[in-house]
């Protein structure tokens, strides 16, 4: 199978009407803007004036509940999730509230990390778009109200139109919302994890009418490219292949670009012998129609759940003497892939590489797998017994030793059986979703990871059936604490111009070990993004409830703040009425174990310098 696909896009593209360039000075959609840049051109905080940031205005989550939300601010209006899962505007240079909307009725599930805006032409009409209870919904950005004319009554029914029995659909909405384009919604899905999962279509929606405008089969049916890389038919009862997490469009060229997941069952695999296109793949696709333009598949027959969980990176580099646009996608496994954005070429070579094979009897494990040469990793990509933790106990470290010793452990690629299989980076290692960002105009990445390992073991699923195993176990110490050697988590910064790693640190720390003297261990298990901004910092909130403002030259902390509890997810930046702000959400928990946990008092903080400045 070739490593990456090229196609002749010249002529669809020459049809293709220009966009506006992406808006870096605004923070319209998640992400920041519709390539999920995480980067702000506002440079009015900067090096020179970082510590003097002071809390601007607070608004409480009114709650108890954990939010990981990015905030979306337009026309001096935020819009962001609180009391109780309600959808609530505020005024974004004072936190005050504008109007509430509640959840719908027994609600199961929200768009929690975000949410999409469009505008008409003349802005007569304007709206957010997200979704709940699996259904996608419409409402007036001006007054939180419903929008009738969206679907049936203001809504969309997701499970419909999947070629499967709705009923039987357990999960079909993401937690992550989709990306604007035009005029139209192009949303994503996220699965269940086991058998009989759902299939990860990605989808169009009119955000007028709510219409399904296309849909690209991420299991190929009959006829179309790669169904040959499955059984038959395996489009009529295979899940997963879906992008759960961040898509990303080059509005200029009309292309979006998009992460795909693993197949389902995600640990074992004997019912979906082959390559398995297009999980595990980055795809290009038109945006206007959804035809596939190119992709690249890093995992081949995913075993591992090695998910792409982070949005690709759509920036420009000097590349052999030469300015080329690139989207660069960072992975689980701690990879940087950076590719051509208009052919899919890579930028330096790419190397299928022998790995090992399936103990497990009937899996067809694939024979290599794509290891990119250049840039190097962010993150460890091997467990042994000489990299456990100093901080373990004498008992968990004897466990932990025996484990590591009776399993399995052959490096990446390892394939998980019966007797247990180390995987290191862990299926929750490596870059997860929000975890990267870009300065797009010097070429410079910037990537949040953590290093944890997981121990894979399989039992069966079903006793009768043996095609039926699942069960897998992370690691973890007694205290919560990770079995591996700190840093735990790492922010790294590449110069994609040379593929090169510019500085590395660890990010954030452990406030048990912090007291006790222990201050570069890196914060514990982290799904938090960074922001870039013209004025030459990355902010970031972690799990010891810390605000930073690093300086992105070399990563040294010029400004951190406490706040009452801990964080996740990614900040917004924006300015309203002269004055810019970086707000944060507030609202994860803290501590390692039940023990050590205590009430969110949530909240939304705006930072901001002195009025005088």
């Amino acid at each position: 199978m070739a490593l990456w696909t090229k196609v002749l896009i010249a002529l669809a593209l020459a049809a293709v009407v220009p966009a506006l360039a992406q808006d870096h000075g605004s923070w319209r959609d998640y992400a920041g803007a519709g390539d999920s840049a995480q980067y702000s051109t506002l440079a009015r905080i900067n090096r020179s004036n970082a510590t003097q940031l002071e809390v601007a205005w607070t608004y409480s989550t009114g709650d108890n509940n954990k939010y990981a939300f990015n905030p979306v601010v337009v026309d001096g209006v935020m819009f962001v999730l609180a009391r109780n899962n309600s959808l609530v505007a505020l005024d974004a240079a004072t936190g005050k509230e504008i109007w509430v909307r509640p959840p719908e009725p027994d609600l199961t599930i929200i768009t929690s990390r975000g949410i999409n805006y469009w505008e008409s032409a003349d802005r007569s009409d304007r709206r957010l778009l997200f979704a709940s209870n699996h259904f996608l919904r419409a409402i007036d950005a001006r007054t939180g109200r419903p929008i009738p004319s969206f679907g049936e009554n203001g809504s969309v029914d997701l499970k419909q139109g999947l070629d499967r029995d709705p009923t039987a659909i357990r999960l079909v909405q993401s937690t992550t919302p989709g990306r604007v384009f035009e005029n139209l919604l192009i949303l994503g899905s996220a699965t269940n994890q086991g058998y009989g999962s759902a299939p990860g279509d990605i989808r169009a929606f009119d955000v007028r009418t709510g219409t399904v405008v296309w849909t690209f089969h991420t299991i190929p049916r009959p006829g179309e490219f790669g169904y040959d890389t499955w059984p038959k038919d395996a489009w009529k009862r295979v899940g997963g292949a879906n992008v759960w997490s961040e898509l990303s469009v080059d509005e200029k060229r009309g292309i979006v670009y998009a992460p795909t997941a693993s197949a389902k069952y995600n640990f074992y695999g004997v019912d979906r012998s082959g390559a398995n296109l297009f999980s595990d793949c980055l795809l290009a696709l038109d945006a206007r129609t959804g035809k596939r333009l190119w992709h690249f598949q890093m995992v081949h027959h995913d075993i591992w759940d090695y998910d792409n969980a982070t949005a690709p990176k759509l920036l420009t580099v000097r590349h052999e003497g030469k300015l080329v646009d690139i989207v660069a996608q960072v992975t689980k496994q701690g990879f940087v892939w950076v590719f051509d954005r208009v052919t899919g070429e890579p930028l330096w070579p790419i190397e299928e590489r022998p790995v090992p094979r399936s103990e497990m009897v009937g899996e067809e494990t694939w024979p290599t797998q794509p290891f990119p040469l250049k840039p190097p990793p962010f993150a460890r990509q091997k467990f042994t017994v000489d990299d456990l933790s100093p901080f373990l106990s004498k008992e968990d470290r004897a466990r932990f030793r025996d484990d590591i010793l009776s399993a399995r452990n052959e490096g990446l690629f390892t394939p998980p059986g019966q007797r247990g299989t180390i995987q290191m980076p862990g299926n929750n290692g490596g870059a997860n979703w929000g975890g990267a960002a870009v300065d797009p105009e010097n070429g410079l990445l910037f990537v949040v990871s953590k290093d944890l390992p997981a121990m894979l073991r399989l039992g069966k699923d079903h006793p009768e059936d043996e095609r039926y195993y699942s069960g897998f176990g992370f690691m973890i110490a007694s205290d919560g604490l990770s079995p591996i050697a700190p840093p735990w988590t790492s922010l790294t910064a590449y110069d994609l111009n040379q593929g090169t790693i510019k500085w590395k640190i660890p990010l954030g720390e452990v406030p048990e070990l912090a007291a006790r003297g222990f201050k570069n261990t890196g914060t514990h298990y982290p799904k938090v993004g960074p922001v870039v901004t013209a004025g030459g910092l990355i902010f970031t909130g972690t799990r010891d409830r810390k605000v930073r403002a690093l300086d992105a030259a070399n990563g040294k902390v010029l400004w951190e703040h406490e706040l009452a509890s801990a964080l996740e997810g990614m900040p917004a930046v924006y300015e309203t009425g002269g004055r810019e702000y970086i707000v944060f959400c507030a609202a994860a928990q803290a501590g390692l174990t039940p023990a050590t946990q205590e009430k969110i008092h949530g909240a939304y903080v705006a930072f901001a310098l002195p009025k005088q400045l």
